[in-house]
């Protein structure tokens, strides 16, 4: 198992459903140093609009270092706009490559309504493979009951919702005060 540069630090969980011509991404409000919650009602879902072209994103790791990744998918955008897959991809190389970027602790998803991607700072731009993607403190198991629910008829918030809460009920990083943001492609 890797160590964690920060191994105090623990929090977040942040979801993202496509379904039904919609994604939505939400995220709780909980942080926590140690066996101390921190704040509880952190907003780490975010609603960007570079260019007139709308893009929601959830982060998770350090709050600085995300919204330093932000701005720079944000400018990214900018200049690619309506171009999401490629505006990850410049913001994944650059994160990879460059010295000060390289020590950022954090996770993107992001979604245009039309795709969904999570960003790592190992230079990853994945595609959920099942239209699901979770990452942070309670990612697996906000992961693992979103995909138990992808064949039945809930919508994606739903879906959303009722997996967060089963992720706040398991992992003691991960609480119900969630933030949720939709976009339709």
């Amino acid at each position: 198992m890797a160590e964690d540069k920060f191994p105090g630090w623990h929090g977040t969980t942040i979801i993202g459903v496509k379904k039904g011509g919609e994604v939505v991404i939400a995220g709780d409000g909980q942080v926590s140093l140690g066996q101390t919650v921190i704040k509880g009602t952190a907003r780490k879902v975010r609603r960007l609009k570079p260019g007139g072209h709308e893009v929601v994103c959830g982060f998770a790791g350090s709050t600085a270092d995300a919204f330093t990744l932000l701005e720079r998918l944000e400018a990214k955008l900018e200049a690619t706009p309506g171009q999401l897959a490629r505006a990850s991809v410049e913001l994944a190389k650059d994160w990879r490559t460059d010295k000060y970027l390289q020590k950022l602790e954090a996770m993107l998803i992001v979604s245009d309504g039309k795709d969904i991607f999570v960003i790592t700072g190992a230079g990853d731009v994945l595609e959920p493979e099942h239209d699901v993607t979770a990452i942070g403190s309670g990612g697996n198991f906000a992961l693992a009951a979103a995909r138990g629910m992808m064949d039945s008829n809930r919508d994606a918030e739903t879906i959303a919702r009722d997996a967060m809460a089963i992720a706040a009920d398991i992992c003691v990083y991960t609480n119900g005060r969630l933030t949720v943001e939709k976009i339709s492609a």
